[in-house]
C-alpha cells in the first residue's frame, strides 16, 4: 500500500491511468461508482493528487466529497482541510465533474494572418542586364 508521505514526495497518481481517464471522463451519474471503486485513503489520495493539478480540480472536488475530513487532513494536512471545506460548498457539488463543460469556445480568425506588400524585384533587372551585356 502507499505511504501517504510517499504520495506526496513522489507525487504520482494513486490509481491507474486508465481508472484516472474513465474518471475524468465520467458524467457526473457515473462518477460515483467509479470512486468507490476505490479504498477510503486511496480515495483521498487520489482527490489530493486532482487537486494540486489545475485542470483536475473539478474532479479532485467531487472525489474529496466522498472522502471523510479525517482521511484528508491526515493524508494532506492544511491542504487536505482546504480540500475538505472546498468539496463541501455548495458551489462544489453543482460544478461538473469534466473539465470540458467550463471551458470558452475557440475561435478562428477568419482573415489571413497577414498582409505583404509586392516585392518589387529590381535585382533581378540588373542581373539580367550584367548577364546579357
Amino acid at each position: 500500500m502507499f505511504s501517504s508521505r510517499d504520495a506526496f514526495e513522489n507525487d504520482f497518481c494513486p490509481v491507474g491511468d486508465e481508472l484516472l481517464g474513465e474518471m475524468y471522463r465520467a458524467n457526473e451519474n457515473g462518477l460515483p461508482q467509479l470512486v468507490a471503486s476505490v479504498s477510503s485513503d486511496v480515495r483521498a489520495m487520489l482527490a489530493l493528487f486532482c487537486y494540486r493539478r489545475s485542470h483536475l480540480h473539478a474532479l479532485a472536488l467531487s472525489i474529496a466529497a466522498s472522502c471523510s475530513e479525517r482521511e484528508l487532513v491526515h493524508l494532506g494536512g492544511r491542504v487536505g482541510s482546504t480540500l475538505y471545506a472546498l468539496s463541501r460548498e455548495p458551489a462544489a457539488r453543482s460544478a461538473p465533474s469534466s473539465s470540458y463543460g467550463n471551458r470558452k469556445p475557440i475561435t478562428l480568425s477568419t482573415k489571413p494572418l497577414s498582409t505583404f506588400s509586392p516585392i518589387e524585384d529590381e535585382l533581378d533587372d540588373d542581373f539580367a542586364e550584367a548577364v546579357t551585356a
